[in-house]
């Protein structure tokens, strides 16, 4: 008969440290205890696993897999643990390896510290005890943790891990965030734009233009932990992204949390909360968008425009209804003139739901167009003490934004430099080098594509102008020759379009205005 082989497995995790375990329960003196153990008894030792940092629920674990697969291929004969805890907390795995498996395997289990022993007749329900007295404290403690993070979620308290993007952590307080300079710029951005009727896709295409990367490389960049893993993208931005942007409070300065949430302790999966019982609380943090322009940008974003091919919308996009069905007209053109027609109509004409209500795109735009000058025109005056110059906060923006530019540009011409030096010296190998020369230098491109584009920027920004000129610059805007679309969208809630008089050829407008 051979000598009996048994193998060790040892387990230290969070969990146990956060409880200030003895020194006992040390990796270490795990190891010790149970191979002064074999040798008492007579064993050789096969093996010694260890997992660390790994809960007990967790059947994921690497070594104690290896372990398992070991003890499948009958390589030892016992398992032996300081405790049933350190094998495992789950009561199903409980079952289905020291009660069903290893017996099947020839493998017999020991646990030092609770004497317990499938080799001893009697010992099953003590073992059965163990296993649910784990498996109530792996359940009491995630209790415990989700009531301490729920009452710092009530306090206003950012508790996730890498913020959204546009904030940092405050260093003085991590359960505080603080806005990015240059991050925070690129959101502001994205609004503006929104607000100009540049649909989501446009968006991302000009962002992905002016060389700016999207939020998980910008993180990486910046050598932050981030929350999801970074994809070969080329850090390029879409309309997905975009629209996570445009559509989250937490810009405004209102703390949301436990939007989503594990199905239980024992699960990694992670479902969806309903939006009652999210945590939100006001003015925990600096705004970076407004209130006024996130609303006015949601409303856009409920108008369910569509584009026409250009990246961008007509100024009357999804304000203007049916008056009889109330289904939102859709455009159409017949090679020469755009037109609006119902959308019930377009789509069911041959059940005749509803009648054609066609008008004219750009007879309608002039029609609201005027009314929004006469307006604008009539009851709103001109005061010279609104128009005293005011601190360019964009051409700050993007001049801290150049500055911290340069300064990386700078780090990675100082990297390329040391890169070609380690390859002379033979440190890095061909491979290495090019790889990593490729690397630095379509960041270095990236940057300076980037840089240019704030020096048109800032190029631009003339330094203001008299108060005389500012009048006069003035008094030219509010005649709105042009009426910018989120001007209409603020102040129009909807149009409707009734079907043309076949008898006198009349066809009436009503608008609903939002004052």
């Amino acid at each position: 008969m051979g000598p009996i082989l048994c193998a060790i497995y040892t387990r230290l995790s969070k969990e146990d440290e956060d409880k200030h375990q003895p020194e006992s329960e040390s990796i270490q003196n795990q190891k010790s205890l149970l191979t002064r153990y074999a040798i008492d008894h007579g064993w050789d030792i096969y093996a010694i696993y260890s997992d660390e940092d790994l809960s007990g629920i967790d059947s994921n674990r690497p070594d104690f897999n290896r372990m398992i697969e070991a003890a499948k291929q009958k390589k030892f004969q016992i398992v032996l643990c300081k405790s049933q805890s350190r094998f495992t907390r789950d009561m199903e795995l409980v079952e289905k390896y020291i009660h069903g498996l290893f017996p099947i395997w020839g493998i017999r289990f020991i646990a030092v510290a609770d004497n317990a022993d499938t080799e001893v007749k009697g010992n099953k329900k003590a073992r059965q005890i163990n296993g649910l007295v784990n498996e109530w404290y792996l359940e009491d403690l995630s209790e415990n943790v989700r009531m301490v993070f729920d009452l710092k979620r009530r306090e206003g308290k950012y508790i996730g891990g890498s913020p959204i993007y546009g904030y940092q952590k405050d260093p003085a307080d991590k359960n505080h965030i603080i806005p990015d300079p240059e991050a925070a710029e690129v959101v502001r951005q994205i609004y503006r734009w929104s607000l100009e009727g540049h649909g989501r896709q446009n968006i991302a295409y000009l962002l992905n233009q002016r060389g700016i990367p999207n939020p998980t490389r910008y993180k990486a960049e910046q050598g932050w932990t981030c929350n999801h893993p970074v994809k070969h993208d080329f850090g390029l931005w879409n309309k997905v992204t975009v629209g996570r942007i445009l559509t989250n409070e937490m810009y405004t300065g209102v703390m949301i949390q436990g939007r989503r949430r594990k199905v239980s302790y024992k699960s990694k999966v992670i479902i969806d909360t309903p939006e009652s019982k999210w945590y939100r609380v006001e003015g925990t943090h600096e705004p970076i968008i407004d209130r006024a322009t996130f609303e006015a940008v949601q409303r856009g974003l409920k108008l369910r425009t569509r584009t026409d091919g250009t990246g961008e919308t007509h100024l009357l996009a999804g304000l203007v209804k049916c008056a009889d069905c109330g289904a939102t007209m859709s455009k159409c053109s017949n090679g020469k003139r755009a037109y609006l027609r119902c959308k019930l109509y377009a789509d069911s004409r041959s059940q005749k739901l509803c009648t054609r209500h066609s008008v004219r795109l750009d007879q309608l735009i002039d029609l609201i167009s005027e009314r929004i000058r006469y307006y604008v025109q009539t009851y709103y005056q001109l005061d010279p003490k609104d128009l005293q110059p005011q601190k360019d906060t964009r051409r700050e923006a993007l001049e801290q934004e150049q500055k911290a530019l340069t300064a990386r540009l700078e780090k990675r011409s100082q990297a390329l430099k040391t890169l070609y030096l380690d390859r002379v010296a033979g440190i890095l190998s061909v491979s290495q080098f090019v790889e990593l020369d490729q690397s630095l230098l379509e960041e270095k491109s990236r940057l300076e594509q980037r840089l240019d584009s704030i020096r048109e920027a800032l190029a631009e920004r003339e330094p203001p102008e008299q108060q005389g000129e500012l009048i006069e610059r003035a008094k030219e805007l509010l005649r709105l020759e042009t009426v910018p679309r989120e001007l209409v969208v603020g102040l129009v809630d909807k149009i409707e379009v009734c079907e043309r008089d076949p008898n006198t050829g009349r066809q009436e407008i009503r608008v609903t205005w939002r004052f």
